[in-house]
């Protein structure tokens, strides 16, 4: 207990430097949690993805669809439990910058696939029956005060007119990482409108969601879907979710890099503030360490004073940057949900924040600590007055 209490006073022995030294590593521990759990949520999608889950899009790109025929050819393939498809929809709410993500699906093997989309059963039930019904996510109808019997009209892009929807469920997710930001609705809505048009999707898909029974058949099943459709006019590509996933992500790949590096960048800049501080205080006390010297202190003792100093300084600006991230992070989801439906802080990222902060502690330590132990009695006195 004395020698914390030594350290808490040597460190607010300069209560306005101190005080600013603390300000500037909270500040940059936010920062940094802040920047690592962008980099989590942009990798959300791919971390939920569920391993007996395979996606079979067009061979060529995701914006070419595939005829609605595969899907009785890729339930007779071994190891498929469900097949389901749907199309992406792309639609907004209102005004373009009301954009989510919505799909056109089809329900009830849909639901069966994502557990993790959690429905009421009489919530399901109305879903089923209603053609213009669909589902919203719960952070979706907050945002936008919607609930169960409320019309939403979508603009389409790629679906040109507006579409009227019904909502009939308000699913939640099953998991901290599942997206309550979605909608989705009826197929054979999308299709039966299509029929109409001179549009070249009907009875077109834009993707299918495979089941297997286990994951470990997932390559096998892969292979045989896309065999099944080699040299057909439309040849497949089948994935893991998680590569399907992946694919988005490595299309970005630049920008998460750039976000990993201005995280370290904002390391580097602690590392400065505290070394400097440290410096500053290191110079100011070399009388006082050479008195101690004499009294028979040793240099073990003294780098305790010094890297003890560091550390309470460093940890008090970790420990209060650690805290305020949470109430940030809030209100960093409710301005951009839109783009980050998932931002959670995860315990990692708070552990990245506690490492890097006794990583700056020590590093910051080092160089004046070296010096205080090296500096001869005389010269220290010397300096003294």
């Amino acid at each position: 207990m004395l020698i914390l209490k030594i350290l808490f006073r040597n460190a607010f022995r300069n209560k306005l430097r101190t005080g600013l030294t603390i300000l500037g590593i909270t500040i940059a521990i936010l920062a940094f949690g802040l920047l690592r759990t962008v980099i989590s949520a942009w990798y959300a999608g791919v971390e939920a993805s569920s391993a007996t889950r395979l996606i079979t899009r067009n061979s060529v790109s995701l914006i070419f669809s595939l005829p609605l025929s595969y899907w009785e050819k890729i339930r007779q393939i071994p190891h498929v439990k469900t097949v389901s498809y749907g199309s992406w929809f792309g639609g907004y709410y209102i005004d373009e910058k009301n954009f989510f993500a919505n799909f056109a699906v089809e329900p009830k093997t849909f639901l069966e696939l994502y557990p993790e989309f959690v429905l009421s059963s009489d919530e399901k039930e109305l879903f089923f029956k209603d053609r213009k019904g669909c589902v919203v996510g719960r952070k979706l109808a907050t945002r936008f005060g919607w609930k169960m019997g409320d019309i939403v009209t979508l603009k389409g892009t790629i679906f040109a007119g507006e579409w009227d929807f019904v909502i009939r469920g308000i699913y939640r997710g099953r998991d901290k990482d599942t997206d309550e930001s979605q909608l989705m609705f009826h197929w054979d809505y999308l299709n039966e409108r299509l029929k109409k048009t001179p549009h070249p999707w009907k009875d077109q898909v834009g993707y299918y969601i495979i089941g297997v029974d286990r994951s470990e058949y997932g390559t096998e099943v892969s292979l045989a879907v896309d065999e099944t459709f080699k040299n057909s006019l439309a040849e497949t590509l089948t994935e893991t979710e998680k590569a399907f996933q992946q694919g988005f992500i490595a299309m970005t790949g630049a920008i998460v890099m750039a976000i990993q590096i201005v995280s370290i960048v904002v390391i580097i800049i602690i590392l400065a503030v505290v070394a400097n501080t440290m410096a500053m205080t290191t110079r100011e006390r070399i009388g006082e360490y050479a008195i101690l010297k004499t009294l028979g202190f040793e240099g073990r003792h003294i780098a305790v004073l010094i890297f003890g100093e560091s550390l309470v300084i460093t940890m008090i600006g970790c420990v209060l940057g650690m805290i305020l991230i949470f109430p940030v992070a809030k209100i960093f989801t409710l301005e951009l949900g839109a783009y980050f439906p998932i931002f959670n802080v995860e315990g990692k990222t708070l552990l990245f924040n506690l490492l890097a902060g006794l990583a700056v502690a020590f590093t910051a330590a080092v160089i004046p600590t070296r010096r205080a132990i090296q500096i001869r009695i005389a010269d220290g006195l010397r300096r003294m007055g």
